[in-house]
């Protein structure tokens, strides 16, 4: 009996330590939105990955009166850009040259005027954007020595078109450099993923249907897509706008006229190796309408994605392109 009890302890000693850790599950709340992350790992990372996020949310939040990029636009001179603004500012820099000036860093004294910035008082008319067109342009601000200098001091930086996307770059990165091979990270709907879920399965990931509904709450998904070691964002105007005097006015301004952009584009989902890139090129094709944005991403053989739009006939369509189609769920 003795030695039937040593045998059963040591067989479940060598299953214990054999056994593969289980998926963790994280959720809460960051950058004024909801984040999920699935890993798996024997250790809950979840408190060194808010740490982290928050330390990066002291960098680029346009919130945080305190921030870097807060500082920046209030001219602050002894302001020193740390290396998470230093890595947006030259992926901005560098996508805002690809879409001619689509997406914009700049941008932020319109957003603002139009309501949807850090300053919500929706005061736009065409006298004050004509105004504030001074000083919205890419090439007006240059990074040197770790410091920004505008051309103007009236011009503003606000990241918020592809700050969750690098956030979602700056969880996965820190997942992987603890090994973690298996992981899903999402912050308001921009994901990235490695490896499997918890079934064995590629991740299912949903893109949904543009349906106006500022409160989310009715949901469809258009489609769902099955993705490993990539990273998908979405942008679209159905549920970030506002009505004022029986006009709709969408979260997405042009940075070329400083108004909301006007096209057939409802929805962009747009794949891409890190986030950062997705989420910046989801928001600029968003600006740039159908056709010039399926141009461009047939330029760009790292980028696959997929766009509803309305024809003629407002009737919803989709242009996905060939790689985008074969992960699309059968």
């Amino acid at each position: 009996m003795r030695y039937l009890v040593i045998a059963l302890f040591v067989s479940i000693l060598i299953s214990s330590c054999t056994q593969k850790p289980s998926y963790i599950k994280n959720e809460g709340y960051v950058f004024g939105t909801t984040y999920h992350f699935t890993y798996e790992s024997k250790t809950n990372y979840e408190p060194e990955l808010k740490a982290l996020l928050n330390e990066f949310n002291r960098s680029l939040s346009t919130y945080d009166p305190n921030s870097i990029i807060s500082r920046i636009n209030k001219n602050d001179t002894l302001v020193v850009a740390d290396s998470f603004f230093i890595q947006c500012f030259e992926k901005s820099m560098e996508i805002s040259k690809l879409t001619d000036g689509a997406f914009d860093l700049t941008v932020a004294p319109v957003v603002n005027a139009w309501g949807f910035g850090f300053d919500e008082s929706k005061k736009a008319d065409s006298a004050l954007i004509d105004s504030l067109m001074h000083f919205v342009g890419y090439e007006k601000v240059v990074l040197k020595n770790k410091k920004i200098i505008k051309q103007f001091t009236g011009t503003m930086l606000d990241a918020s078109a592809v700050a969750k996307g690098q956030g979602v770059d700056v969880a996965a990165n820190y997942l992987e450099k603890q090994g973690i091979q298996n992981y899903m990270v999402e912050i308001g709907g921009e994901v990235r993923v490695k490896g499997i879920n918890a079934s064995g399965s590629l991740w299912k990931i949903g893109i949904d249907k543009p349906i106006e509904d500022p409160t989310a709450s009715n949901r469809e998904l258009q489609d769902v897509i099955l993705l490993t070691n990539k990273s998908m964002a979405t942008s679209g105007n159905y549920r970030q706008f506002y009505e004022k005097d029986g006009v709709i006015y969408s979260h997405t301004i042009n940075p070329k006229t400083g108004y909301p952009a006007r096209n057939s584009l409802l929805s962009t989902s747009v794949i891409a190796d890190d986030c950062m890139t997705a989420d910046a090129f989801a928001t600029a094709f968003m600006v740039m309408g159908i056709d010039k944005s399926i141009a461009l991403s047939k330029e760009l053989d790292y980028l696959d994605v997929y766009f509803i739009y309305a024809d003629s006939l407002n009737t919803l369509q989709v242009y996905a392109s060939e790689p985008f189609k074969n992960l699309i769920a059968k």
